[in-house]
């Protein structure tokens, strides 16, 4: 069953960070722009909530870009960056986003995932058999094709980078 996409659709926004971050970075050495994102996400329907998962670094250099975040009206979900022995660096979000997107389904009649990464497949096809709408916003060709399958609707940001990048550095 496919639901439909309308005005007034109640959302939540899951954005994937360091997914849509690298994808951009390695795409086309820019940075995402979170405010046109989550403005394509919500579209004319009711945002119930936001969320952003985020990386937190030893530095702190990354503060004010958390904070630009919450201005937007995005909540943070902050996990410390995991260093290990030799050098080996994790920092992913895939069980909190998962776990999220589970509780805060009964509340929604959709879900944008703002992530290509294609260790959602298992969510996106449980939420659709609990009847939700799951959309995907994120860039093609860093995108996993099997998930972009399964949402019901797929949107490319590569399809218009002038308003979904900022910074486009010249090599």
């Amino acid at each position: 069953m496919v639901t439909a996409k309308h005005k007034g659709q109640r959302i939540a926004v899951l954005i994937d960070v360091q997914n849509l971050y690298h994808s951009a970075k390695n795409l086309y050495r820019a940075r995402v722009n979170f405010r046109a994102v989550l403005k394509l996400a919500v579209g004319d329907r009711n945002l119930i909530r936001a969320f952003a998962y985020v990386i937190k670094t030893k530095t702190g250099e990354e503060k004010a870009f958390f904070e630009a975040l919450i201005k937007l009206g995005i909540e943070t979900r902050v996990k410390e960056l995991q260093e290990f022995y030799g050098g080996f660096k994790k920092g992913d979000w895939d069980v909190g986003i998962t776990i999220d997107a589970i509780r805060i389904s009964p509340s929604v009649d959709t879900i944008v995932l703002a992530s290509g990464d294609g260790d959602f497949l298992q969510l996106v096809e449980y939420l659709k058999n609990q009847g939700k709408r799951v959309e995907m916003i994120a860039f093609g060709r860093s995108s996993s094709a099997k998930l972009k399958e399964a949402v019901d609707e797929f949107t490319d940001l590569e399809k218009n980078t002038r308003k979904y990048l900022l910074k486009i550095l010249k090599k």
